[in-house]
């Protein structure tokens, strides 16, 4: 038998593993593009993404501009002087003190619409949450027509020989009303906490013969406290960047001493302010970043089983007087009050120019709704970089934007001020310049729910529409955009209702002769003619309560 190997048979074998050796070639070489193409696409919006957050960044380099034009002696004048002091620490001092008491009545509400046997839980629950729908200026204006001098407090007491209430305004005033309408972060952020908790480890804890106290000290508190925390941030950022109520409230503060240098035409010192406003904000981001940092593995429970309820015995009815008293103080008080300026309009409005006009609102909805589908449409490749990209290159964009979110409307409002007189006169004084401002502000907003949106789609289904020839643009108009639209929908509408809110830029930066629903109100309650105020002011909780439905939508009530 012959043992030699056909020729024709190793020549065929040849050309097998040639054609093999081809095609693994030609797979790797289609492997090497296709990684090339996607890290191109990864670039080319990284690039976009980038050009976008310094869009976003542009009023404060400007404004760092416009404080370096102060000089330095005066610069040191204005940072060192007794007067800056004072505002400093008037400013810690409202943020510390109306955060703490947001602690002490968000905390203990969301205890006990979740873990306790409180009567008519569900509704507790709703009402909790409700004061967050009503902005805090009107608010603070509500409290001052029922408790400041001669207001309806003092005129139904006066029969009964008590002349004088009370000084409302100043820091106790500013501290109540503040509380009272930012509270419902750390309450939310908390009863979050709460519903998410194992309640295994409590009942082991009580096994040990643990208090209900003890336990929840040990046990519940370090798991919430991250919630507490966040909660907790947000009121601060809030209170730090809030105008409306320390004006009325007539406690100084630093968004109110800028707003009053912008007045004064001494923009440079208003620059410098801001910048030491900005530093104040950083130094509270930091503080809870080392606060998360600590709390970091706190959430290590994964069960969702809740510990049992708690009977409240005895403690019932002051558990009911608590939530009543907060929910009367926060919601029956200022709507009473409206209800009642709204029966009982100011004379001689009509004199004084003040007369309510509907186009008024419809300045603010367009505006508003202007912000909102730029800030989507802005904010998308932001989201869509961030949540897709594995670099840290990828998530800088979407961080860079939050400096915005954490700024105060005031300073943004002197920015771009400061912005376009110095160096964009075309767009000074324009609608485009206020618009600008309010996607400056809350695009973040946008951008959180998009990307959480992204983040639930799965890759491979693009990776497959693209096998099948779609262009990267084409896959992801028909795969991705139906499935993130719920998310692209909320966070244009959590803008919109925030951008209705806004006062301080909106006062800043609105065009001449162009009134706003928020503006329309100030003009009222600075003129005193709080009846004329009572229309828009209703309208304006109205529209602002939709927002409070989108909240509430997220969370199921479980065990409510």
């Amino acid at each position: 038998m012959d043992s030699t190997a056909d020729p024709g048979d190793e020549q065929a074998s040849r050309r097998r593993r040639l054609l093999l050796w081809l095609r693994s070639g030609r797979q790797r070489l289609q492997t090497w593009a296709a990684v090339v193409r996607q890290r191109f696409r990864e670039f080319a919006l990284g690039i976009l993404s980038t050009l976008i957050a310094l869009l976003l960044l542009i009023p404060f380099v400007w404004l760092v501009q416009e404080a370096r034009a102060v000089g330095t002696d005066e610069l040191v004048s204005i940072v060192f002087s007794s007067g800056t002091l004072d505002i400093v620490l008037n400013s810690m001092l409202l943020t510390g003190s109306v955060t703490a008491c947001s602690i002490l009545i968000g905390v203990p509400l969301a205890i006990l619409t979740v873990q306790t046997d409180l009567p008519f839980r569900r509704f507790w629950t709703v009402v909790a949450a409700l004061p967050l729908v009503i902005p805090s200026y009107i608010g603070a204006f509500a409290f001052v027509s029922a408790f400041g001098p001669r207001g309806v407090l003092q005129d139904a007491l006066a029969p009964l020989g008590i002349q004088k209430l009370p000084e409302i305004y100043g820091l106790l005033g500013a501290t109540l009303v503040l509380t009272l309408y930012t509270y419902p972060y750390v309450y939310l952020t908390t009863r979050a906490s709460l519903l998410s908790f194992d309640g295994t480890v409590v009942e082991a804890a009580r096994t040990l013969n643990h208090s209900r106290w003890k336990a929840f000290r040990r046990v519940t508190l370090p798991q919430i406290k991250p919630g507490i925390a966040a909660g907790s941030l947000l009121v601060a950022l809030y209170t730090l960047s809030d105008f409306g109520t320390p004006q009325i409230m007539r406690y100084d503060v630093f968004t109110r001493m800028i707003y009053v240098r912008y007045n004064n035409f001494l923009l440079g010192r208003a620059a410098v302010l801001s910048l030491l406003l900005l530093a104040l904000t950083v130094i509270i981001l930091a503080m809870e970043s080392r606060i998360s940092a600590s709390n970091e593995g706190a959430h290590v429970s994964s069960g969702s089983r809740r510990p049992g309820r708690i009977s409240l015995g005895y403690w019932k009815l002051p558990a009911l007087g608590f939530c009543s008293l907060i929910a009367g103080l926060g919601l029956a008080l200022p709507i009473g009050i409206l209800v009642m300026w709204l029966r009982r309009p100011s004379p001689g409005f009509a004199e004084g120019g003040f007369d309510f006009q509907f186009g008024f609102l419809l300045n603010s909805v367009s505006v508003s709704l202007a912000a909102a589908v730029i800030a989507v449409i802005v904010g998308l490749p932001l989201a869509y970089l961030s949540a897709r990209s594995d670099s840290r290159f990828g998530s800088l964009p979407e961080r860079a934007s939050y400096i915005g979110y954490a700024t105060p409307g005031v300073v943004v409002g002197l920015a771009l001020l400061v912005f376009g007189i110095r160096y964009a006169s075309v767009l000074y004084g324009t609608v485009f310049m206020l618009v600008f401002a309010y996607v400056v502000r809350f695009v973040p907003q946008a951008i959180g729910t998009m990307k959480s949106s992204v983040l639930q789609v799965d890759p491979k289904y693009v990776e497959a529409a693209q096998s099948m020839g779609d262009s990267p643009l084409r896959s992801f108009r028909r795969v991705v955009l139906p499935q993130i639209t719920p998310g692209i929908v909320a966070g244009g509408a959590l803008v919109f209702l925030t951008t209705m809110k806004e006062l301080p830029a909106t006062l800043i930066l609105k065009p001449l002769g162009q009134e706003t629903i928020v503006t329309y109100i100030w003009q009222v309650q600075e003129a005193a003619y709080y009846g004329q105020a009572a229309v828009p002011a209703l309208l304006l909780v109205c529209i602002s309560a939709l927002s409070m439905v989108i909240i509430l939508r997220q969370d199921s009530f479980d065990g409510t």
